[in-house]
């Protein structure tokens, strides 16, 4: 009798990846209600205590950001497909936040073993970064994926060798920003690409526009 086909491990990750993109979705969906019906925005989650390290290689917990609206992401510095163009992005929110805003930037690498806080530094460096508002954060693994995805929503799954297409092909990783209120808690979640979004005149306006309403909450 046939033994029965096993689905390849790829399959199985975007899977994974795949399911947790609709809860995102519907937390995305949810803060887009929020904006258009002018209320409240939702609490998502709590984000909770970490210990990383930026790019001048100093330590960074969430007493750092306490007190500031944060925006994150989560990237590579080798990745040659989405992530330039989520620095980008950052980029540009970096330029448009007033100079009275005192909001924070703050990128996470999904590959430590390779993004030292030196390559980091180059590399905002490269983005235009303005590091006394934006931080790169790196880590161990289970320190960043604790931040990552135990509070961010900030998912990234690596590519087994044999299934990646090029050296730059080494994990599948969601293309949001959050946003995090000055009490760490998050409470927006905003795409940043992909079909239908239109990141220029609809989705930087409204993470705009939710930073600047939570700078005014107490």
């Amino acid at each position: 009798m046939p033994e029965p086909k096993q689905f390849p491990r790829t399959v199985w990750l975007g899977l994974s990846l795949a399911f947790g993109m609709l809860g995102l979705g519907y937390l995305v969906s949810l803060t887009e209600m929020t904006r258009v019906h002018k209320i409240a925005l939702p609490v998502l989650g709590q984000i909770a205590d970490f210990t990383l390290t930026n790019q001048e290689g100093k330590i960074t917990t969430l007493a750092d950001l306490t007190n500031h609206v944060w925006i994150a992401d989560i990237i590579f510095t080798r990745c040659a497909g989405p992530c330039p163009i989520m620095t980008g992005h950052m980029k540009s929110v970096q330029d448009a936040l007033p100079q009275t805003s005192e909001a924070k930037l703050v990128t996470l690498t999904t590959d430590p073993d390779y993004d030292s806080p030196a390559v980091m530094k180059k590399y905002g460096q490269h983005f235009g970064a303005d590091f006394n508002r934006w931080t790169f954060l790196t880590g161990t693994k289970s320190e960043i994926a604790a931040l990552a995805s135990g509070s961010l929503k900030l998912s990234a799954v690596p590519i087994k060798p044999e299934d990646q297409k090029n050296s730059a092909d080494l994990f599948i990783h969601t293309t949001i920003f959050v946003v995090v209120d000055k009490h760490a808690q998050l409470r927006g979640i905003f795409e940043t690409g992909g079909e239908g979004v239109d990141w220029t005149n609809a989705v930087q306006p409204k993470l705009l526009a939710t930073v600047s309403q939570l700078e005014r909450e107490p």
